[in-house]
């Protein structure tokens, strides 16, 4: 049994921010990662294998993605020392003031969370991308806003990318590794520039994509603190005279490991968290006392896609930042609708593949590697597709619960989701009439997921609450600085906590809550 003042569960925005201040204050930290450490050499950009996390056999698979099925709502999530700064798509943006204006503790307004706005955005380098680099996309987003009246609302979003403003498409093979620029950040660690390769979802291979590993939790460790990849918690138990211990299986070891703890801080992420803090409340046993609003009020944040065909215009959406730019429709003027509409990119998965296989020593220097060579530098298979991607203002309307499985009828501990679609109709529908109107002004054929039009379904790798923030226990799980209602010391830290939608980008806001959280604790 292992002994630590602060245990974090978890290393996304929220436990890498808890990481990395608790440290700085003199505490002994331990991080428990349920994924791996992943070096650049091994991103499933690079190597095309170990895409998938499997959480019913974590030892046999665990990959770079955890994505989850729950019938009419599936979320995608990073696993790994990182969490999902890993898989997100780089936007590191605050959220609107008026997104406070409701449904928050009274504590939390922006005014109170601009000071960590700032800080996160020192630590993670947010940039814009330069105006010599804008992407069709880019182009293509800034020209509707004009035709369809809204110029006014177009804007370049801000990134945790690190930008060389010298680098140019117009470069002999511009995409190439060769094209980064070689830095030293903050934290002591090695990044590259970016060469608009297209993988920032799949893994940077330059590293030019400012994820948590290279800046907090580099800060973190540093300071003292110790990041064990691999672990997955699984109870966490209130001990006489106060403190916590904590079980969690060793993945790489396949044997249980016991750890006891001052501070518990949960941060495993909306899914993760509320998954973890029910199985303890309703499976265990061991935090009976938990609220009985844990769960409810899940949301996805509107997350939605359009796909639309340009014939005969190169939009090119395997190149560039995975998202450059935004038209804000937040205010609520289109209907009573909130939303923010994104470029999206694609990774060129098959060029990767085989740019890989032609730099492999079994056809290096052969015609066949010179062939997958060739193909998978100018490789661009959606060329004239644009993914309009974007996010909106949904209303809470999930619940997460622990249910039955159809093979193990017997037995309700498999995490389910109740969802219901009606909450989020206005915002998506907003949105992607948007997407409709966007590209009519623009000459594009748009083509609305089947998915959504017929069966009300959706993806998001954007969730939000299930452990929100409240004034009370009757209203919500933990308060205004997440600590766990009846429970001191134990905290959820994470979009867990979030209890609304913001209807853009989350990751700044759950980094500046925690900043905000970290301030609050001694």
């Amino acid at each position: 049994m292992e002994k630590v003042d602060v245990l974090v569960i978890g290393s996304g925005f929220g436990g890498a921010v808890m990481a990395c201040r608790m440290a700085e204050k003199g505490s002994k930290v331990l991080v428990l990662e349920r994924g791996r450490r992943w070096l650049a050499s091994e991103y499933p950009s690079v190597t095309q294998r170990d895409w998938f996390w499997d959480e019913d056999e974590p030892e046999k698979q665990n990959g770079w993605i955890d994505f989850r099925y729950f019938g009419d709502m599936s979320v995608a999530m990073g696993a790994g020392v990182g969490g999902g700064s890993l898989i997100y798509a780089n936007v590191s943006i605050e959220a609107k003031p008026q997104a406070f204006d409701h449904g928050w503790p009274e504590a939390i307004d922006y005014a109170t969370l601009k000071p960590h706005y700032d800080t996160t955005g020192v630590m993670l380098n947010v940039q814009t991308l330069p105006e010599n680099q804008w992407t069709p996309r880019t182009h293509l987003m800034k020209e509707a806003a004009e035709a369809t009246g809204a110029g006014e609302r177009f804007m370049v979003v801000p990134q945790a990318i690190t930008f060389n403003p010298d680098w140019s498409s117009d470069l002999d093979d511009a995409y190439d590794a060769r094209h980064s620029k070689q830095w030293t950040n903050d934290q002591g660690k090695q990044q590259g520039t970016c060469t608009h390769c297209g993988n920032c979802d799949l893994g940077c291979p330059v590293q030019a994509k400012n994820t948590l590993d290279l800046n907090y939790l580099a800060a973190a460790e540093s300071a003292g603190a110790e990041i064990r990849p691999l672990h997955h918690v699984r109870t966490i138990r209130p001990l006489t005279g106060g403190g916590y211990e904590v079980r969690a299986r060793d993945l790489d070891g396949q044997c249980w490991r016991v750890f006891r703890a001052e501070k518990v801080i949960v941060a495993a992420g909306s899914v993760g968290s509320t998954e973890l803090l029910l199985r303890n409340r309703d499976q265990y046993k061991t935090l009976p006392k938990l609220s009985r609003a844990l769960g409810h009020q899940w949301s996805c944040n509107g997350d939605f896609a359009t796909a639309a065909t340009y014939k005969g215009r190169s939009i090119s959406p395997t190149r560039g930042p995975t998202i450059s730019s935004a038209i804000d429709y937040l205010d609520g003027s289109d209907g009573g609708a909130r939303y923010f509409v994104e470029d999206g990119g694609i990774p060129d998965v098959m060029g990767s593949m085989l740019d890989r296989l032609g730099k492999d020593p079994r056809f290096r220097g052969t015609r066949l590697g010179k062939a997958m060579l060739k193909y998978g530098q100018s490789s661009d298979p959606f060329s004239e597709m644009m993914p309009w991607f974007g996010q909106a203002m949904d209303d809470p309307g999930g619940r997460f619960y622990l249910g039955r499985r159809w093979y193990w009828p017997w037995k309700r501990n498999h995490l389910k989701l109740n969802w219901d679609y009606r909450k989020a109709e206005k915002a998506v529908n907003g949105l992607s009439e948007r997407h409709l109107a966007l590209t009519a002004a623009t000459g594009g054929d748009p083509s609305t997921p089947p998915n959504w039009t017929l069966f009300k379904d959706l993806i998001t790798p954007h969730p939000l609450g299930g452990c929100n923030m409240a004034d009370s226990v009757d209203s919500g799980v933990v308060n205004h600085r997440g600590e766990v209602f009846n429970y001191p010391n134990l905290f959820v830290i994470d979009g867990a906590m979030v209890p609304r939608a913001l209807g853009l980008n989350p990751s700044r806001t759950i980094a500046a809550l925690a900043e905000y959280a970290a301030s609050e604790m001694h």
